[in-house]
Formats: structure tokens, sequence, C-alpha cells
């Protein structure tokens, strides 16, 4: 095959969709919980609702493509492992926007803001929900691969990468936030390691390691490689995010720039830009770091510096390197597995910075 990886997502996305809203409609016929209890029910459908509303299904393709690197036959649970590592997303999503204090995602509402529609008297039922809501999502995320058909070793071997990447991407989100106590800027390690560990591990790693499995490969043997491909990977898409946010076009990601200023949050672009301005410009760009009320017009004329002082072509350029970094890492593969699967690899850096949205 030699799509391009929008193709792979369109592709493996709408075979996935169908297979997760049947998945949901086995779970509210067959989730053991008591009769009289409304609000479980209402907490898998809000879970249904926002895992079935869009998403790119990234990590289902690289479960797929990765078990391709092996076999191009069918290979018995994949469905099983896509299940698990969307419901993994699931369950960050519904705790990030509770983090974050989202009131949308993916076009409706976050279900933090269900719950406090649902009880807007009750913020404390409101917020214990949502912990509960992302909890079963997690929790799910493990049983779909327990209780998968296979062989009671692949299971644990399965279930043990969705551990360890949950538990890399907590520990991710910890030092995230920690990241914004600073008084500086954080140097090009931390923010590294931030998007590997909140991210690059159980959306790429733990996918890519998951197909290998269940392909019958043993990751174990080339674990090296893939943890610095997905850590380059990771990189890149997180820088993306970050330069996006300050230099991307809000008609075409549907949403507005300059939320992480707005924040406080230290991302790529920000430590960036503080680095390549001084005196007013710097003070500018420092009042508005942590402003709530920042209006668009101030983030245009901070994007405006930040294109002035060259912050970004700087990322982008960045970007490519880190890309080529990656794509040479897959480039390695070729003489130990299947070169199409391969050359999605290979392709698969580029793409992720070149994407608008």
């Amino acid at each position: 095959m030699t799509e391009q990886p929008p193709a792979r997502l369109a592709h493996y996305g709408r075979r996935f969709d169908r297979l997760f809203a049947e998945y949901f409609d086995d779970l509210g016929r067959t989730l053991d919980a008591p009769s009289y209890s409304r609000f479980t029910p209402e907490c898998v459908r809000l879970l249904r609702d926002l895992s079935l509303r869009g998403g790119k299904r990234m990590r289902v393709v690289l479960l797929h493509e990765a078990a391709r690197l092996v076999t191009d036959g069918p290979v018995e649970g994949l469905d099983a492992a896509a299940l698990s590592v969307e419901l993994l997303q699931t369950h960050g999503l519904v705790h990030d926007d509770l983090i974050d204090d989202s009131a949308t995602r993916r076009g409706g509402p976050s279900t933090y803001y269900a719950y406090r529609e649902r009880f807007p008297g009750q913020p404390r039922a409101a917020l214990a929900l949502t912990v509960l809501a992302g909890d079963l999502a997690l929790a799910l995320s493990l049983r779909a691969l327990l209780d998968a058909g296979l062989p009671a070793e692949v299971r644990r071997a399965m279930a043990d990468v969705q551990t360890r990447a949950a538990a890399d991407t907590f520990v991710g989100q910890i030092v995230d936030l920690e990241r914004d106590f600073a008084d500086t800027a954080p140097d090009d390690e931390v923010l590294h390691d931030v998007a590997d560990r909140k991210s690059a591990r159980y959306s790429i790693l733990a996918p890519m390691t998951l197909g290998l499995i269940a392909a019958g490969e043993e990751p174990t043997a080339h674990e090296g490689e893939l943890r610095r491909y997905s850590r380059l990977v990771g990189i890149c898409g997180q820088m993306r995010d970050d330069y996006l946010d300050l230099f991307g076009d809000a008609d075409t990601m549907g949403k507005p720039t300059g939320t992480d200023l707005r924040e406080g949050r230290h991302t790529y672009a920000v430590a960036r830009l503080l680095s390549a301005v001084t005196g007013s410009e710097r003070d500018f760009v420092r009042s508005a770091l942590g402003d709530p009320g920042c209006t668009p017009a101030t983030v245009a004329e901070i994007r405006a510096i930040g294109e002035r002082r060259g912050v970004a072509d700087r990322m982008r350029a960045e970007m490519g390197r880190y890309a080529e970094q990656a794509r040479l890492v897959a480039e390695g593969w070729r003489p130990r597995w299947r070169e199409d699967a391969v050359a999605f690899f290979e392709r698969l850096p580029g793409w992720s910075v070149e994407r608008a949205a």
C-alpha cells in the first residue's frame, strides 16, 4: 500500500468507528451495574458520545501499520487492541478537559461541562462524576485486552503495555503542570521529556508495540529504536500543536489561537518566543502570558512579533529536522520488516509537521 497517512486514517477510521459504536452498544447492555442506577447508563452514554465524536484515530492506524510491518495477513487481536488504545484516549480527554476547565471537545460539550449542566447547583457531584467517568474508561481500556479471545501470555503482554503507557502519561501530565509553575521558560530537554511522557509513549509507542505483539513479533528486541522513533515523532507533533496555537489559522483549525498564552503555558512556541525577544517586546509577551483576558488583537500582535523575530521560521526548521531524524530511524527497518509498511512510518513524521490542524 502506498497511500499517504491521511488516506490510511480514512481507511482505518471508518471501520474502527463502526467497531467502537458496536462496542458501546454492547457495553450498554452488558456492563455489570445495578438495575436501579440511572447515573451508570448516563455515564456510558457520555463516554460513548465523546468517543464517537470525531478524532483522527491515528493510534488505530499506527496499531494496524505496525502489525503490517510483520505480515500483510489478518492479525487476531487488533480490534481488541484498537478499542483499548481509544478507550485510554477517551480517559485522557475526560480528565484533560477537567484539568483545563474546557467547555467543549470535538465540537460538543466536554464530559465535565455536560455534568455541570446536569447538576448546576452541585459542583462536587459534577466533579466526582467526571473523574469517575474517566476512571471507568481507563478500566474498560484494560478490560478490552484482558477479555479478548487471545492466548493468556499475549493478553498479559498487551495489558502490560497499556498499563505502563497510562502510568507514563499520568507522570507526563504531572510534570506538564509542574513545568508551567517555573519562573523561567524550560529548556528543550524538559520540553522534549514532557512531549515524550505526556503523549508519545501512549499515542505512538504503545500502539506500535501492541501491533507488533499481535503480529507475533517480540518488540523488546527493538525497544530502543521504537522508543527513539516515537519520541521524535512525538516531539514533532507537540511542536506542531504549539506552533499552530500561535501561528496557525483559526478558521482552518476550528478553534481560536493563543490558548497557550492565555493559560500561561510554557510550550515550545512560548519558550522560543521568550528567547527571541527583549525589552518592551519581552515585557509585552510576559504581560499576556497567563492573562485569561488576553484579546485576539494582543495574540495577533504577539504572533507578528514572533514572525518578525524569526520564531515561526525557526520552529518550522526544527520540526523538519526532527521529522528527518525520525524518518531515518524508520528507514533502518527496511532490512528487517516489510517495505511497504516501513514506507508508511517513513512518511508519517513529515506529514505530522505539514498538517494545518
